[in-house]
C-alpha cells in the first residue's frame, strides 16, 4: 500500500506515476466490490445511544445477504452490452474521499486510471467481453456543487464542473482519432501505437495552423531504417472513437435582466453520442478544457485560447419525471388519480394554486401541457394532437405568471418573451459550422420548445 496523501510535488506529476496510479486502481476496485448502498444508514444507526438491538440486527442481516452496488450494476451493464459505468460522487466521499477530492482537482488523469481498473474489474468478472467492448468509461454522477455557464472562469481550467441548460445545437457524430498507427514509406516498417491526447475540440480533421492532427504525433524516427520519415497514418490498425459537438445554451428564465444567453461548446465522446437532442434541458458533468485558436490569435495579435466542456456524464430533465423512472408506488398513485371521476377539476385546480379564479385560461393551459392523441384518418389525412393557446388581456391579469408556471412544470418547455427575442430567434437563424465550415440552420425557441410569451 502507498500512502496517497504523502506527496510533495504537484498533483499531476504525483498521480502520474507507477505506484499511484497502482494504488489508486487497488483502492478504486475495492471500492467497487465491498460498496453496498445502505452502509451509511447502518453506521449511523449504531453510533446512536440506545438503538434497538433487533432492527440492527436485522439491517446487518439484510445487508450481508445485498449484493455489492457497483458489481451489480456492472452486470446491468454487461447484460446491455454497454460501456458505462456510472458512480456516485457522493459514494466517492463517503468511502474514498481522496479520490473523489483528485477527482474534481485533475479529473483527466484520475478518469484515465479509474477507467483501466473499472474494465479490468469488469473483465475478472466477465473474462470475454473485451470482445464486446474494449473499455469501460467512469461516468461521474451526482455532483453536488452546479456551476454556471457565465461564472465558468480560469480557476475552472481543468477542474471537474457542472453545468446546466438548453441544448439548441448538435453536430453529426465524426470519428476522432485515438490510437495511431504509422507506416514508414521508405521500408514499410508499422510502428505504434501512438495515444493522441484530447489536447483541442477540434476532431482529427485540419487545426488552425495548417497541419492535420495525425502528423503532429507521428514519430521522428523509424524504428528499422533510422530514417527521418516520411511517414503515413495507418488507417486500417489505427482506432478511432465517437465524437460530436453541441451547444449549451442557459435557459433563458435563469439569464439577469437585461443579459443575452451565454452559450457554452461541449464535446461528447465514445457512448455519449446522441444521448441528448436539440431543445433538452440537460446537466452536463465534464472537464472545463482550453484550446489554442490559431485564427483569432492572427486577429487579435495575442495568444487566445478557446474553453469547451468535455462531458463526462449527462443527466436529462426529462429522466427524473420519465415512465421509466416511475416506482410502484407511483404507478399506483396515478391509476388511482385516473379512477376519480372529478380528476380534470383537480388538474385544472392545481394549476397556479395561487392565483384566483381563471378557470378557463388554466383550463387551455392544462390542455397544452397534456395534449392530445394525433389521428390519422385512413393513412390519409394527419390531425396533430398538439394544443395552441393565445391569452389575451390587460397587463396585471397573471399572464406571464400563469406561463412561468406552466414553464416550471414542462420538462421541455422555453420561456422567452419579446423583448429578449427577435423574430429570427424564435423561429430559426443560419450560422456556419465551425467543424464542416457549413452554412446551417439552428432552431430557435419555437422549434426547441411549445411556450412563448409575447
Amino acid at each position: 500500500e502507498v500512502n496517497l496523501e504523502a506527496f510533495d510535488i504537484p498533483l499531476r506529476e504525483w498521480i502520474a506515476q507507477d505506484k499511484t496510479r497502482r494504488e489508486i486502481q487497488r483502492k478504486f476496485r475495492v471500492f467497487l466490490s465491498t460498496f453496498r448502498e445502505g452502509e451509511e444508514e447502518l453506521n449511523n444507526l449504531l453510533e446512536e445511544e440506545g438503538a434497538d438491538e433487533a432492527e440492527v440486527k436485522r439491517r446487518k442481516r439484510l445487508m450481508a445477504q445485498t449484493p455489492p452496488t457497483y458489481e451489480e450494476r456492472i452486470r446491468h451493464m454487461c447484460s446491455a452490452n454497454k460501456a458505462a459505468l456510472e458512480v456516485s460522487y457522493l459514494h466517492l466521499v463517503q468511502t474514498q474521499p481522496t479520490l473523489a477530492l483528485w477527482i474534481s482537482e485533475a479529473p483527466r488523469d484520475v478518469l484515465d486510471v479509474l477507467n483501466e481498473a473499472a474494465t479490468r474489474h469488469t473483465l475478472r468478472l466477465f473474462p470475454s467481453y473485451h470482445t464486446i467492448r474494449d473499455e469501460i468509461h467512469v461516468r461521474v454522477s451526482d455532483v453536488p456543487l452546479v456551476d454556471s455557464l457565465r461564472d465558468l472562469r480560469r480557476i475552472n481550467l481543468d477542474g471537474l464542473v457542472k453545468v446546466s441548460g438548453v441544448i439548441t445545437r448538435r453536430s453529426g457524430v465524426f470519428p476522432q482519432l485515438k490510437l495511431a498507427y504509422y507506416d514508414c514509406i521508405k521500408c514499410k516498417c508499422t510502428t505504434g501505437p501512438y495515444r493522441i491526447e484530447d489536447s483541442s475540440s477540434h476532431s482529427s480533421g485540419p487545426e488552425g495552423n495548417g497541419r492535420d492532427v495525425s502528423d503532429l504525433h507521428s514519430p521522428t524516427m523509424c524504428p528499422e531504417c533510422e530514417s527521418e520519415g516520411p511517414f503515413r497514418l495507418n488507417s486500417s490498425r489505427s482506432r478511432f472513437r465517437n465524437y460530436q459537438r453541441v451547444n449549451l445554451q442557459e435557459r433563458p428564465g435563469s439569464v439577469p435582466p437585461g443579459r443575452v444567453p451565454r452559450t457554452k461548446e461541449v464535446v461528447f465522446l465514445d457512448d455519449l453520442v446522441d444521448l441528448a437532442r436539440p431543445g433538452e434541458e440537460v446537466e452536463v458533468t465534464g472537464i472545463f478544457c482550453s484550446s489554442y485558436d490559431y485564427h483569432l490569435t492572427q486577429r487579435s495579435g495575442f495568444p487566445v485560447f478557446q474553453t469547451y466542456v468535455l462531458a463526462n456524464h449527462i443527466r436529462k430533465k426529462e429522466d427524473a419525471s420519465s415512465a421509466s423512472n416511475l416506482s410502484e408506488a407511483d404507478r399506483k398513485l396515478i391509476l388511482e388519480l385516473a379512477a376519480d371521476p372529478n380528476i380534470g377539476k383537480r388538474i385544472v385546480q392545481s394549476i397556479a394554486p395561487s392565483i384566483y379564479g381563471l378557470e378557463h385560461v388554466k383550463m387551455a393551459l392544462a390542455m397544452a401541457l397534456f395534449g392530445a392523441v394525433p389521428k390519422n384518418i385512413d393513412d390519409k389525412h394527419r390531425i396533430r394532437g398538439d394544443v395552441n393557446v393565445l391569452i389575451l388581456g390587460d397587463p396585471g391579469t397573471a399572464k406571464s405568471q400563469m406561463l412561468k408556471y406552466a414553464e416550471a412544470t414542462a420538462p421541455r418547455a422555453v420561456y422567452s418573451t419579446g423583448k429578449g427575442a427577435s423574430a429570427v430567434g424564435l423561429t430559426a437563424n443560419v450560422h456556419k459550422d465551425p467543424l464542416t465550415k457549413e452554412w446551417t440552420l439552428e432552431g430557435g425557441a419555437f422549434l426547441l420548445a411549445f411556450m412563448v410569451r409575447f
